[in-house]
């Protein structure tokens, strides 16, 4: 009787912790990191796109309730875990379930999903004491429809925020600032907060807007694009911020070009000049299913995209992005991945995680452009 008492206990206490370890500020990770004897002033690593392609969503070898690529999953998860100096930040980049359909799946898969995340048998991040951080992406905020619409078919999803917020807020730091004003509702997954001497501001790149005469279904690729610039402008003018990153689902550039259709976003041409301006470190984004690195104006801000989490695509292998903060001012920005397998949702533990891209993030022209090394 006395041992089954003890391992109640011990659920408890896991559960406990489980739902309660995001509840963190930048005071206590200062805290952390002031006992720090390594090079590194700070870590954190970023992914997104982790979600099964819609034919493996009753696959049980490929998924379960969550929609996520498991064997992916498991083994970023619990490789990130191992790391021996473990990053303080975890940042998921949208298109964690598969989604895009209605309020109801959304719900269950998200659900499904932290069960993951709790499950120390599945992976052992969530007793890591690393800060997860999580931010929609399309498959989350939008859905899917056969409609024959050129060039566009996804559509804003009523509903979808409150799900979000419901289910994921307890990935959303406490001491986050959020937008104010009109609109606030809409717009609670953009955020900011501050940690270290680093400025992170979250972007949710698919907002939800009202259909109107003019646009019946709403528009995808909406933010609150003054709201962010001048967090921006904000975060570049205090002197105890000395690297600031923009984080969101969509990127701006792809393979080195503007987008601002569905593979990137409207708002770029006005958000990314004041990026520059602000001397940004980098927009940090997922939605393309491939790892890439690029300095789009030949020096200054950078766009790395980290979506080769899990989902099909382009993606030759899959991993985690990483980027270092040393004591001295530098930028280290590292990807580590494997091979895919085949197909893409196969477990491959004879393939090795190994070195992709590794290069300091200089504001000059970076010296070591990234090439595509996944080939």
């Amino acid at each position: 009787m006395k041992k089954l008492i003890m391992l109640v206990a011990i659920g408890a206490i896991c559960i406990y912790s489980c739902q309660n370890k995001q509840k963190k500020t930048s005071s206590s990770t200062t805290t952390l990191q002031v006992q720090s004897k390594d090079s590194v002033l700070f870590s954190f690593v970023f992914l997104g796109c982790n979600r099964v392609d819609r034919h493996q969503q009753g696959d049980s070898t490929a998924t379960n309730a969550s929609t996520a690529n498991l064997s992916a999953m498991k083994r970023i998860w619990t490789e990130i875990s191992a790391l021996e100096r473990k990053p303080d930040l975890f940042f998921f980049l949208g298109d964690m379930v598969l989604g895009e359909t209605d309020t109801t799946n959304l719900e269950n898969q998200l659900v499904a999903w932290k069960k993951l995340y709790c499950d120390v048998d599945f992976s052992p991040i969530s007793l890591s004491k690393i800060e997860m951080v999580a931010v929609p992406g399309n498959h989350e905020m939008l859905y899917w429809h056969d409609y024959n619409v050129p060039h566009h078919d996804e559509w804003p999803l009523k509903g979808a925020t409150e799900i979000w917020m419901n289910e994921m807020e307890e990935f959303m730091p406490e001491d986050r600032e959020v937008v104010t004003g009109n609109d606030s509702i809409n717009n609670q997954m953009t955020f900011s907060f501050v940690r270290q001497n680093i400025g992170f501001i979250l972007m949710n790149t698919d907002t939800y807007n009202e259909p109107t005469k003019e646009n019946p279904y709403g528009l995808e690729g909406q933010i609150p694009t003054q709201w962010i610039v001048n967090k921006v402008k904000e975060y570049k003018d205090n002197p105890s911020i000395d690297h600031v990153f923009v984080l969101g689902h969509k990127p701006y550039y792809v393979s080195g070009k503007p987008k601002t259709g569905h593979k990137g976003l409207p708002e770029g041409p006005i958000l990314w000049p004041k990026l520059e301006e602000n001397h940004v470190v980098a927009m940090l984004s997922a939605h393309l299913h491939d790892y890439q690195r690029m300095q789009p104006g030949g020096k200054g801000t950078y766009q790395i995209i980290a979506g080769n989490a899990g989902s099909p695509g382009e993606a030759k292998f899959f991993g985690y992005s990483k980027i270092d903060i040393l004591n001295n001012g530098e930028v280290k920005l590292t990807s580590m991945g494997y091979n895919i397998g085949n197909p893409y949702y196969k477990a491959v533990p004879e393939n090795p995680s190994t070195l992709r891209d590794s290069t300091t993030l200089t504001w000059e022209a970076n010296k070591n452009p990234y090439q595509n090394q996944n080939d």
